[in-house]
């Protein structure tokens, strides 16, 4: 049985310009194969968008997407951090990178490896 509870943690980019906020337990953190994720180390925790706050710097971030142009991934235009995603199979979420995280403490939350590399 967890005894993590929900806590509110802010995040940001690099240089401050994108501010936001999620509310999370850490269930699970994931890594994904596929070739963004790959290339950018990518740590997630997965949350819902009604958990996910833009507190500022909508203004500061820039938006990539590919291959079936599905998912949105979010880079600070200015120190080119990337914060967080709405996510491909589930829309309605964010993957957000918790080394962002301010006082985030993850450590003995299970890593999930999911296959993105293979999805059609």
């Amino acid at each position: 049985m967890s005894t993590r509870r929900v806590k509110t943690f802010r995040g940001s980019c690099h240089c401050g310009a994108v501010r936001f906020e999620i509310d999370t337990d850490f269930p699970e953190l994931t890594t994904c194969d596929c070739s963004i994720c790959k290339k950018k180390n990518a740590l997630m925790v997965k949350v819902h968008e009604s958990s996910f706050r833009l507190l500022s710097g909508e203004d500061a971030l820039t938006e990539y997407q590919f291959h079936t142009k599905t998912a949105r991934h979010f880079f600070c235009k200015v120190c080119g951090i990337y914060p967080f995603h709405r996510k491909r199979v589930t829309p309605d979420n964010f993957g957000v990178n918790v080394h962002c995280l301010e006082d985030a403490d993850w450590v003995g939350v299970p890593v999930r490896r999911t296959v993105g590399a293979s999805m059609p």
